[in-house]
This record gives C-alpha cells, sequence and structure tokens, in this order.
C-alpha cells in the first residue's frame, strides 16, 4: 500500500505539490529546533531499499578505517528488520526519526537521494552523492515534461558526486542541474571490485550463484520502461523474447542470468526455466553476477559502462529502439557502440552463436576509453573526500589511510 500511495504522490502533480509544500515547511522548522552533530553520517542505497552499492563500499572502508572510530554511522530502510550491518545502527525511512537523523546529520552518503522528494538539508550536512550509473537514457531536467515524474525546481544540495568520466560529469551536471566543480571523476566505489577479475575468480562467483560450471553464462539485464504500467502504477517489462528459442539455440553451451530493473523485477512478464533461465532479479550483489557471466545483453541500461571495466563482450539489444529514443530520449546512439542494435530475436540468436569475439572486445575498449576514464580506486578515494570535508577538528592531524 506504501509504495502504491507513494508513486501515486510521484505522479500525481497536485497531490505531489501538497506532499512538497507541507512536507518541505515541516522538515525546514524542525531544522531550526535540532543542533547539529559532527560525528554522525547517515547512508541511503536506492532510497532504503537496500544495503548495497557504492554507499556500502564506502561504509565497509570506513569501518576499518581509525580514522571513523568516533562517528556513529547510521543506515536508512524501508524496512530495519531485513537488514544486519556491522558496527552501524539501521533506522526506517520516512519516519520522525529517519528526519531527525538527517538533518543532524555532518554527511549524507548516498547513491539515489535523501530527501524523500522534498526539499531540506541539515545545517552543516556534507552531501555525497555516488549516483548509481552513467546515463544512457534521459534523466532529470533533460526529461520532456511529458515524460517524467512530477518535480520541484528547487536546487538539489549535493556537494559532491562521483563521476566515471568528463561525459557523465558533463551529463549529470546539465540533468541534475549542478556545477561542474562538483563532481569527482574518480570512478564509481562499487566499479573497484570489477578491476584485476581472474579465471579463478569467475568459477568461484558461478559456484556461489549456483550456475554450471561447463556453461557459459549470459546476463540479460534489460531496463525498466517508465511508460509502461500496469493499473497499479507499477512498471512491467514485457520484452519481445521467448526463452524457450533462447533454449533450443543456445542451450547446449549456454546459461542464462535474467536481471530485470527493481523498478519491473516484482512484476516480470517473463516465464523462467531453471534449468537453463535463472532469474536473479533479487540476487543482492549485481558485481557478483558480472563476475559470473561470459557476456552481457542489454538495452538503454548503464551497466554497459560498469561492465565494460570486466573486458568481456557486450552486445545491444534495442528491440524497441524507436519507442524508447522517442518517449524517454537518449544521450547517444548505443546502437553504433556495439554490436547487436535493433535486432529482431533470432538476429540476436544468430549474434550470439557467432560473435567475432575479438572484434567485440575492440568495441568494449573504445567504449570504456570514451566513458569510463576512472576505475579501479574510487572507494579509497571517496573515502578520503569525505574525511576532508567533514573532519573533527582534533583529528585533522590524522594522515589518511593508504
Amino acid at each position: 500500500m506504501k509504495k502504491y500511495v507513494m508513486t501515486l504522490v510521484k505522479y500525481l502533480k497536485p497531490l505531489y505539490f501538497t506532499y512538497f509544500l507541507f512536507g518541505t515547511l515541516l522538515v525546514n522548522i524542525l531544522k531550526f529546533l535540532i543542533l547539529p552533530e559532527d560525528n554522525l553520517i547517515l547512508f541511503v542505497s536506492f532510497g532504503g531499499k537496500k544495503f548495497d552499492d557504492s554507499p556500502r563500499m564506502i561504509y565497509e572502508k570506513m569501518i576499518q578505517d581509525p580514522r571513523f572510530d568516533r562517528y556513529e554511522l547510521v543506515w536508512a530502510f524501508h524496512d530495519p528488520s531485513n537488514f544486519d550491518i556491522p558496527r552501524g545502527k539501521a533506522i526506517k525511512t520516512d519516519s520522525f526519526q529517519y528526519y531527525l537523523t538527517a538533518l543532524k546529520a555532518r554527511s549524507w552518503i548516498t547513491n539515489s537521494t535523501v530527501e524523500r522528494g522534498l526539499n531540506f538539508k541539515g545545517r552543516r550536512t556534507f552531501y555525497f552523492n555516488t549516483w548509481h550509473g552513467t546515463p544512457i537514457k534521459k534523466m532529470g531536467a533533460d526529461l520532456s515534461q511529458n515524460d517524467k515524474p512530477v518535480k520541484h525546481k528547487a536546487q538539489w544540495g549535493v556537494d559532491v558526486m562521483t563521476a566515471q568520466s568528463t561525459y557523465e560529469s558533463a551529463v549529470f551536471s546539465q540533468a541534475f542541474q549542478l556545477d561542474k566543480e562538483k563532481f569527482f571523476v574518480c570512478g564509481l566505489p562499487r566499479n573497484d571490485d570489477l578491476v584485476n577479475v581472474t579465471t579463478e575468480t569467475q568459477r568461484a562467483m558461478k559456484k556461489k550463484i549456483g550456475v554450471p560450471l561447463d556453461k557459459k553464462v549470459i546476463l540479460y539485464a534489460p531496463t525498466y520502461r517508465e511508460y509502461e504500467r500496469d493499473r497499479n502504477f507499477n512498471c512491467v517489462l514485457d520484452p519481445s523474447i521467448h526463452f524457450e528459442n533462447w533454449k533450443k539455440e543456445l542451450g547446449d553451451e549456454y546459461v542464462v542470468l535474467l536481471r530485470a530493473h527493481y523498478e519491473v523485477a516484482k512484476v516480470l512478464n517473463i516465464e523462467t526455466d531453471d534449468q537453463f533461465v535463472f532469474d536473479v532479479s533479487a540476487y543482492p550483489v549485481l558485481n557478483d553476477l558480472m563476475i559470473a557471466s561470459d557476456l552481457l545483453i542489454s538495452d538503454y541500461s548503464s551497466i554497459y559502462f560498469d561492465y565494460s571495466i570486466l573486458d568481456k563482450p557486450m552486445i545491444c539489444y534495442a528491440y524497441d529502439y524507436e519507442e524508447y529514443a522517442e518517449k524517454r530520449g537518449l544521450y547517444f546512439e548505443i546502437r553504433e557502440s556495439l554490436p547487436g542494435g535493433s535486432i529482431s530475436e533470432g538476429e540476436l540468436l544468430h549474434l550470439v552463436k557467432n560473435l567475432p569475439y575479438q572484434e567485440s572486445l575492440e568495441l568494449v575498449r573504445e567504449f570504456r576509453e570514451k566513458y569510463v576514464e576512472s576505475y579501479g580506486n574510487a572507494t579509497t578515494a571517496s573515502v578520503d573526500k569525505i574525511f576532508e570535508n567533514i573532519a573533527l577538528v582534533e583529528e585533522t592531524s590524522i594522515q589518511p589511510v593508504e
């Protein structure tokens, strides 16, 4: 019920503005009734849905770093009982405690937003945002008004946002209306694990996930279509694929890991086969799936940028390109960067079976060189950047941890 109500608030203009105006007013009144806490850090991943991604990488680095021994580390979740976190404290999003903690916090660390659709920031809060992917599809201010949820035009209070490239910082600067000086091109902390992956690492991940060791693994990771919704406002995914055809053509050599976007994972209109197609949409660590796989198939997802670090082939399966480009909008022509494009399912299967491996890798390397300039040391760089901005006075003499 809560998710349904929040979706209505997000997409119905009168309801959103009522929520925004009254909620923003109340939280900002509260801000001036409390004292900031200089040793308090708040973490939020995907708005409270998960304990993962770059915020988790930063968190796990911090709890091993003596510079942060005196800091109170708090995570916010929709359902804190679902998570067991080391050292830190878990609170519930959208509760009074959540807003109180957010206003007190010396730093917010997130890969999305903390404000819950409102406009506020603590009086001494350093807002560090890692975001959750490099964009192919239009975002933020670049979306047409008809294609996006209702948004208020208030300035976003981010102090530093990580980026993987100058391309990413340029796009997000426009989309999120942020000064380019706020971008820190260090890579994404979540991607540090994708560097120097070995055959042994991949084999271990296959065992962990439970896929056959004698088969190659295709990771199929389509993004969602926000314009395709059911009557309960849930995004749905109904791609032009028939996995029985995939199994017939590829089953002797491959298995498939199906990773649907979290927006559609619970209302997936695809039949899976546990002997060939493994639905790993709810699997908690995306990096594991990327490491275990031998080939990526996607459409307009930011996963391309992360996956390119692994130096493995990628295929673009943009079966609805014209519709998607018109309704959502794209920053560049992805079909020109990778094998595939606006091809049929049959053509896709033929391409997988006859993929020119070396030629495909060259395209991946060109893609990475253009769009992923920095990777491999983002967690350390991020933790150092945060410490530089929030260090307690008596701690400033402590040297950064190498």
